[in-house]
């Protein structure tokens, strides 16, 4: 049986099949691969999947090129995820499996964050209850300020009551 692994953390430039095909070249012909480009642009994603014969070889592939430099990039690779019936085609991303002995990393992709098509639950800051969401987690994003922003929303602060005693 056939094994897919996620090929993550691909450069989103100018990346075509051949060249992600030719790092695997020495595992034989049965590895295959495909990249996931952008319907609209044409650009890589950020990943891909690796199809090999079976689960030995696959951990021996991960193994083997798990932080694999391509293009000054260390690719992620991981046992890719069975498709749920849910999803519309493969160019959505799949969530990897985790791998106990690895550590792991932050989730910096945002296509795996995305709500599927249909969906009616509002985006923070809208008006609306979805009864999932919990009022605590809402409550404090609006409480804490970005902390990118924080030192010029001091300032703000500081210029208002400035203001307000003049």
């Amino acid at each position: 049986m056939s094994v897919r692994l996620y090929i993550g953390n691909l450069p989103k430039e100018e990346v075509d099949r051949q060249e992600l095909q030719a790092i695997f070249a020495a595992e034989g012909d049965a590895v295959t691969t495909k990249l996931i480009k952008d319907r609209k642009t044409g650009k890589c994603r950020g990943f891909g999947f690796l199809t090999v014969n079976n689960d030995e070889q696959a951990d021996q592939i991960i193994e083997k090129y798990n932080g694999h430099l391509f293009k000054d990039t260390a690719i992620k690779l991981e046992k890719a995820l069975p498709r749920t019936k849910g999803e519309e085609s493969e160019d959505q991303a799949p969530k990897a499996a985790q791998n106990p002995s690895s550590n792991p990393a932050p989730n910096t992709n945002k296509e795996s964050n995305r709500r599927e098509k249909g969906s009616k639950k509002p985006r923070r800051g809208g008006s609306g209850s979805s009864g999932r969401e919990s009022t605590t987690t809402s409550d404090s994003d609006a409480i804490r300020p970005d902390p990118r922003w924080a030192s010029e929303l001091e300032k703000l602060k500081q210029m208002l009551a400035a203001q307000a005693t003049n």
